[in-house]
């Protein structure tokens, strides 16, 4: 699997031959493509058709709970399974700033693959497959930019898989009362925004 690994990252890692504007571009994808996570999760429970809120919202914390549970495992297995970064084994070029920590699974790759697999599973099958393309591309932009290897992004996707399957069996066991719940907490804690008419209730 290691040869696997440094012959997928040798043939996608930029040189200093690579083009400035495709490094630009990789750079980011790589750093700031990411905020479509919470960008997309306030938007759909703060806003949207009356009729489809009360789905939207059962997407939001359905996906909230896959991504923590990815992101907890990805952590776990980084903290007891450390692996070396590109740049740390002295392997190929780097073009983006990182903390030398451990590589595998990818934090960034964990949570866009999750986030991707959640609303292709919860949402609606376009906004996944449009979702799963950016997945792909902040995945490519950060093994190109050498920060990662590829199988950190594959590990990132396998964890987004186990992520969704978990939170679905807990909305199974405990989706009523959790919807209750976070409305409550939600009517509570914006209860003024919600008079205004500046977030739908």
């Amino acid at each position: 699997m290691e040869q696997l690994n440094y012959l997928l990252f040798a043939w996608i890692d930029a040189t200093p031959a690579s083009p400035e504007w495709l490094i630009g571009l990789a750079t980011f994808i790589a750093r700031d493509l990411i905020a479509i996570i919470p960008l997309l999760i306030v938007g759909l429970w703060f806003w949207g058709a009356h009729g489809q809120l009360a789905t939207q919202r059962e997407v939001v914390a359905k996906t909230t709970i896959a991504l923590l549970f990815a992101m907890s495992a990805s952590a776990t297995i980084g903290a007891l399974l450390p692996h070396e970064r590109p740049f740390v084994a002295s392997i190929g070029y780097t073009f983006l700033a990182h903390a030398p920590d451990s590589s595998f699974p990818s934090d960034h790759g964990t949570a866009i693959f999750t986030f991707a697999l959640a609303f292709l599973c919860w949402h609606r099958t376009w906004s996944g497959l449009l979702l799963m393309a950016v997945a792909v591309a902040i995945a490519w932009s950060r093994v190109f930019l050498g920060v990662h290897w590829p199988l950190d992004m594959v590990g990132g996707f396998l964890l987004g898989c186990v992520g969704c399957l978990f939170a679905q069996l807990v909305w199974n066991l405990f989706g009523d009362a959790i919807a209750q719940r976070l409305e409550r907490l939600y009517h509570f804690l914006f209860a003024f925004p919600i008079r205004k008419g500046w977030v739908k209730e």
